[in-house]
């Protein structure tokens, strides 16, 4: 009797693809507040009326209507919300600022729609050629989907923070302090570039708790404290070199334009090694880095 293998589990997405938050922003039913003013002032004249009429049995009628329609009214300052829960469920977000009478028995939850930033703690991470480096960020972002960023997520700010640093150490991985030949994408010569990137990093990171990222600029990059000297001095020697091309480069074109002018206008005939020694003679002039003492030779090269 042969036995077939059991199926192999199905695998669940891993990553934000395979995160389902169906709750999404919507806006929540609100009257004018004044309108609620007007049925507690109502509401207060029925209470009079029925102490002086002692007539006390319905007296808990205008107490039980104001009291509700006092609990339902809300202010919202610019720049906030209001994201109302009625008995556990997400009822709507009050966006606009003002005096606003909601629905009665509900939880309210203030939440801030204004820009905010903040700047990441320095990291010590390794960039793309494995050498440790110190680097920080600035995040500034703000809350676009309310109800996504009070049920979502246990603490918005608190995620934010986390994603960002964790999405700073990716991109700080990919790409090397600095580039040698000065081709490709640095972290100290393409800002811009690892900006960007960074930014569309963190975005991703965040959506499901309904932010969005206005940018990210990094505010801090420098070489790690145990290779800061190295890497100086590796900097300086390249720079040197550089230099030292430049002016190589330049020694050689100049000795070539006075070759060509001298020939080209006469003034001397010129052997091979009388040329040989003009080159040798001016490229130790232009590439010297003390001024040259100048020698007569009132003999023959030759002798």
């Amino acid at each position: 009797m042969s036995s077939t293998p059991n199926p192999a589990p199905t695998q669940r997405p891993v990553g934000h693809q395979g995160v389902r938050v169906e709750i999404t922003q919507r806006p929540a039913l609100a009257l004018n507040g004044w309108f609620g003013v007007i049925v507690v002032a109502a509401s207060g004249l029925g209470i009079a009326n029925l102490l002086t009429t002692d007539n006390t049995s319905l007296l808990w009628l205008p107490i039980l209507v104001a009291a509700l329609v006092l609990s339902a009214l809300v202010v919202v300052p610019p720049g906030q919300s209001q994201v109302v829960q009625f008995f556990g469920r997400y009822v709507g977000t009050v966006t606009r600022p003002g005096f606003w009478w909601v629905l009665p028995l509900t939880i309210r939850r203030q939440v801030s729609i204004r820009v905010r930033n903040f700047e990441t703690s320095r990291l010590k991470v390794n960039d793309a050629d494995g050498n440790p480096v110190e680097i920080a960020a600035i995040v500034v972002w703000q809350v676009a989907d309310t109800a996504r960023s009070t049920y979502a997520v246990d603490d918005c700010v608190n995620f934010v923070t986390v994603q960002a640093e964790s999405a700073l150490r990716h991109v700080a991985n990919t790409h090397p302090y600095d580039v040698v030949e000065g081709v490709g994408t640095s972290l100290r010569g393409s800002t811009d570039v690892v900006a960007d990137e960074l930014a569309a990093e963190v975005a991703q990171r965040v959506s499901v708790a309904g932010v969005e990222i206005v940018e990210v600029r990094i505010s801090h990059l420098a070489y790690a404290q145990e290779i800061a000297q190295a890497m100086l001095r590796r900097q300086q020697a390249n720079a040197v070199v550089a230099a030292r091309s430049r002016i190589v480069e330049g020694a050689v074109g100049m000795v070539e334009m006075a070759l060509a002018r001298l020939a080209e206008h006469d003034i001397v005939d010129l052997d091979e090694e009388r040329k040989a020694s003009m080159v040798s003679n001016l490229l130790v002039v232009l590439c010297g880095e003390q001024p040259p003492t100048p020698v007569v030779n009132a003999g023959s090269l030759y002798t």
